[in-house]
């Protein structure tokens, strides 16, 4: 059975901080350009949305053996938030494996956000400890191809990627 909870973490220029119902208001603006969709499908969700799928994921998967752990990525400096990370942990015959997945908002792209928050994610799972990572890429989704493989590698030197414990 995994038992695994988010905690709040940092790195060099991030918090991620564990998801809250509350987060749903400002996330939702954060998330509202519908070109977001282009490789994933759908639209944008309403804060009301938003607040109703917070709400699920918060209590947690109703799978045995599955724990959903959801952070959102606050840009410490500015204290707004920037879009989300999200580790879908499992057990299987080798151990525990995790399927991960990032989005971050429009406004925010291209500041190297989303490659910072999936490292410091895969620093923490790789501490509880998980053997295999996952993150499914649209084969035309360049930009995301590039956080997987940013995150796929040790931090930087000078960058921290910590537990601020919780």
């Amino acid at each position: 059975m995994i038992t695994l909870e988010p905690e709040a973490l940092r790195t060099d220029r991030l918090a991620l901080l564990p998801l809250r119902v509350e987060h749903a208001d400002e996330m939702a603006a954060v998330l509202s350009d519908p070109g977001l969709h282009t490789f994933i499908g759908g639209a944008p969700d309403t804060a009301e949305d938003l607040r109703v799928r917070y709400e699920r994921l918060v209590a947690g998967s109703p799978r045995p053996g599955e724990a959903w752990c959801n952070w959102v990525i606050q840009l410490r400096d500015a204290a707004c938030l920037t879009g989300h990370v999200q580790a879908t942990v499992t057990a299987d015959d080798r151990g525990t494996a995790a399927e991960i997945a990032w989005v971050v908002g429009t406004r925010w792209q291209r500041r190297g956000i989303a490659a910072e928050a999936a490292r410091g994610l895969v620093a923490w799972l790789r501490k509880h400890p998980v053997h295999t990572v996952t993150a499914h890429i649209h084969p035309d989704h360049e930009a995301s191809a590039a956080v997987a493989t940013a995150a796929s590698r040790p931090p930087a030197s000078g960058t921290t990627e910590r537990s601020d414990g919780s």
